[in-house]
């Protein structure tokens, strides 16, 4: 995995001792219009993808150029692929946010997942993957992020789509990036506490087979037992462990993350809920002020 003398070591520093969380702002083409939606934006509001993907990216430049919006409490932000290539505030975007914001950018990698198999969905092959990396090498994104799903307490399943994250974590690191590895538990599941388990135990198996001195982070679905990924949290092979909301609200979302320590936000929509194109400036950054102020304060609680 990543030899950490190879990263840019300032946003190394951020993410491991930054007081603050992650936020997600890679809403993808099939989830945009839902994003959208929730923004106030209805679908009748364009007519093509290049349409809807303006309007994206204005919802996203509106975020990163509120005054809350900075590293004293958002720490790092994951990028879809067309927010990287495109610009905020006259700048590259990741170059944005680590520039004027402080804040340390990701990209999203993940292409779509395959269908469910041994209570799993695996992630679809990357085309390209290593020409997208170089790019995201060059726009100077530190990291990485990749989705898969588990719907079961399946051990084969959890197995396997750890050991393909870890693999794919592998390849990001070549090029110098950190992998932030995501296999999350969808939260409706009866067998999500027995899931996390499994998942916890397949996590540090893994971690434990890394060369010494490398490195990965975690994104994982709240757990249902406070402390439950304690072991990953602590553990030397693990930079930094995160949180999604996975459809929880944004207040039961808090309150399950401060109770697990040293975990960390990393929210989309929870992120975004509250928020609409219809809001004056004042009005949204007024919003998004008080939505930082919660998720900071249960990430750091």
């Amino acid at each position: 995995m990543l030899d950490m003398t190879t990263t840019t070591q300032a946003m190394t520093d951020q993410i491991r001792n930054g007081m603050g969380f992650i936020a997600a702002l890679d809403q993808s083409g099939g989830s945009t219009p839902k994003a959208l939606k929730a923004y106030g934006v209805s679908e009748d509001a364009f007519n093509n993808d290049d349409e809807m993907f303006d309007l994206i990216h204005a919802m996203r430049a509106r975020i990163v150029d509120a005054p809350a919006f900075s590293g004293s409490k958002v720490i790092g932000a994951i990028l879809f692929e067309m927010t990287m290539e495109r610009q905020i505030g006259g700048k590259p975007s990741a170059a944005a946010l680590w520039e004027d914001n402080g804040v340390v950018p990701f990209l999203k990698i993940d292409q779509g997942l395959e269908g469910e198999a041994n209570g799993v969905q695996m992630l679809k092959p990357i085309p390209a993957l290593d020409a997208l990396l170089s790019r995201a090498v060059a726009h100077g994104v530190f990291g990485t992020k990749e989705r898969s799903v588990i719907h079961a307490a399946n051990k084969d399943g959890i197995d396997a789509i750890v050991a393909q994250q870890f693999e794919l974590g592998a390849q990001v690191a070549s090029h110098g990036l950190m992998p932030i590895l995501e296999p999350e538990i969808t939260i409706t599941i009866a067998d999500k506490a027995e899931a996390e388990d499994m998942l916890r135990d397949a996590l540090l198996r893994h971690l434990d087979a890394l060369p010494t001195g490398t490195q990965v982070m975690l994104k994982v679905s709240l757990p249902e037992i406070a402390g439950q990924y304690q072991a990953l949290v602590d553990h030397s092979a693990c930079l930094k462990v995160v949180a999604l909301s996975g459809g929880y609200e944004r207040d039961e979302a808090n309150a399950r993350l401060s109770q697990n320590s040293g975990i960390v936000a990393s929210f989309s929509r929870a992120l975004t809920q509250g928020l609409s194109a219809h809001q004056s400036d004042s009005e949204f950054n007024a919003t998004l002020g008080r939505t930082i102020d919660a998720i900071h304060a249960a990430s750091v609680a």
